[in-house]
């Protein structure tokens, strides 16, 4: 008796649009271009979304996909776009303005929205950001232990024996090398911007090397050398975990980002706005209503809103 389906089977099965959306998801992680998963996970009628439906949300603030009519379309861009900037997870409750509250819980945001048709929604909100991706360079057994334990902690590694990769996608570059190049790697991750870069040696051979480079405080303060934290690792597959640690450090307390792709392209943050009549706060995008009035923009969450104020007006 066979349990369970293939991934092929379960897409099949999806509607459509359901199916659209999750292609879009695997080219953008393909691209590595951050976005967040918005999937409706409860849906109470009168409302037009199912529980199912999603989209992607990227950080310009456009949607891909279907969670909800144009008002509630509003309040799920908003809290996306915050999701992606903090990168963490929420479930986004939707309500009407008769609703009963909710009481407040850590990971939820609930948001009134004046315009709702009627149902309440709850959304879950999930950041999809690419993976650091740390380039190992050197053919050594500790940069073949990095990759493959860097892979295990979800990084996206890259072996470059031969130290002729570009790095302007890098977030991080471990030079393992024993003694191979390591002054031209070092100085070609500084010169593309890497927030990382790691030297495995010895403590003098290590400041050799760093001070033959004649590094500036901030170029300094980016090469880790030795690289790894001390915790008397004496195997290469030791001298890795300690290695791979001090970059969870960096990525989790430091502030260390991937790198988007050159795919992804610059991004810049979308406007924001005050709708005059139900204060909602809307981003601005190309097909959102909006109103000249005696030299002043005006933006509103839905066309009804702007009827009412061009009528009041």
């Amino acid at each position: 008796m066979k349990i369970g389906v293939s991934y092929e089977a379960w897409k099949e099965a999806m509607t459509p649009q359901r199916r659209r959306v999750a292609d879009r998801i695997s080219e953008l992680i393909d691209q590595r271009r951050p976005f967040v998963q918005a999937t409706v996970v409860r849906a109470q009628c009168p409302t037009s979304a199912r529980p199912g439906d999603a989209a992607v949300v990227l950080g310009d603030g456009s949607i891909e996909g279907f969670v909800g009519g144009q008002c509630a379309e509003g309040s799920v861009r908003v809290a996306a776009l915050d999701v992606l900037e903090h990168g963490e997870s929420v479930l986004l409750r939707v309500l009407p303005e008769d609703a009963e509250p909710f009481p407040p819980s850590p990971g939820s945001v609930t948001v009134v929205n004046p315009c709702l048709s009627g149902g309440a929604l709850e959304i879950y909100l999930e950041p999809k950001l690419p993976a650091p991706e740390l380039v190992v360079v050197g053919r050594t057994p500790i940069a073949d232990a990095l990759v493959g334990f860097g892979q295990n902690l979800g990084f996206a590694m890259t072996a470059d024996p031969d130290a002729d990769r570009e790095l302007t996608t890098a977030t991080a570059v471990l030079v393992a090398s024993h003694g191979r190049s390591e002054e031209e790697t070092i100085r070609r991750a500084l010169d593309a911007g890497v927030g990382f870069v790691g030297l495995v040696a010895s403590t003098t051979r290590g400041n050799a090397v760093v001070d033959s480079l004649d590094l500036n405080d901030e170029e300094r303060a980016v090469v880790h050398s030795p690289v790894g934290f001390h915790i008397g690792a004496k195997t290469a597959e030791e001298i890795a975990v300690s290695i791979l640690a001090e970059v969870v450090r960096a990525v989790r307390l430091d502030g260390l980002r991937a790198r988007k792709s050159a795919e992804a392209g610059a991004v810049s943050a979308p406007v924001e706005a005050i709708d005059p009549i139900c204060g909602m706060t809307v981003i601005v995008q190309r097909d959102t209503p909006h109103l000249v009035h005696e030299g002043v923009d005006y933006w509103y969450c839905n066309p009804g809103c702007r009827t009412r104020h061009e009528s009041e007006l």
